[in-house]
């Protein structure tokens, strides 16, 4: 029976944060209220209560839940280039597909724009990065002069832009062939001639509804 009652939270749970990711991804933070919430979930406000204290708490979670898409990395023996490359593209296949996803960075960039800026999120993504390129420079698969964290900064930044544009021209239809685009004038410019052709800028079999070229 406490089984049970588990389970019905859980579940009770799941739906508070997909109707808080709807209601975030259509209004923003300071445009989404906790009926809104709620209307979305179907759920009691007792029972959003009983699991998030707070609007800032539902907006927390949903924002941890971006690193998801990175929680494979570990299983990877040998990150490097390519699996940074095929990260853009699973981000942007999550972007597109799920709105936990969407919600998520809609809130990071709200939170580091225009309330108090918290870096955190950003310099997790840039951790990331660099955790891959570092051996991918070791392996030379990257210019030994090119200095890795400014490169992982560039590339959380530019993501984080190229995801924000094609939000506002296309809703995001265009991201997997903008990040390509990314790729496609960086690779050049960090790789060594020699080992261009071991690079895929538009993702691998592991970029999860990427077009594979």
């Amino acid at each position: 029976m406490a089984r049970a009652r588990q389970e019905r939270a859980e579940i009770t749970r799941q739906a508070i944060l997909d109707g808080a990711a709807v209601a975030f991804d259509d209004c923003g933070f300071e445009g989404t209220s906790l009926s809104d919430v709620v209307k979305h979930a179907g759920v009691t406000k007792g029972a959003l209560y009983f699991h998030f204290p707070s609007k800032q708490a539902l907006a927390r979670t949903l924002m941890d839940e971006q690193f998801q898409v990175s929680e494979h990395l570990a299983a990877i023996e040998n990150p490097g280039l390519q699996t940074v490359i095929d990260l853009t593209h699973q981000m942007a296949h999550g972007l597109r597909t799920n709105v936990r996803i969407r919600a998520g960075i809609r809130l990071v960039i709200e939170f580091g724009s225009f309330t108090s800026p918290d870096p955190t999120p950003y310099d997790a993504w840039i951790d990331t990065c660099r955790g891959c390129l570092t051996p991918a420079q070791q392996g030379g698969d990257i210019h030994a002069t090119l200095d890795v964290d400014a490169l992982s900064a560039l590339l959380v930044g530019a993501f984080t832009g190229i995801q924000v544009t094609s939000h506002v021209r296309t809703r995001r239809q265009d991201l997997h062939n903008r990040v390509t685009d990314m790729w496609n004038f960086l690779l050049p410019t960090i790789v060594p001639a020699n080992r261009m052709a071991r690079f895929h800028p538009t993702g691998t079999s592991q970029s999860y509804g990427a077009p594979v070229g």
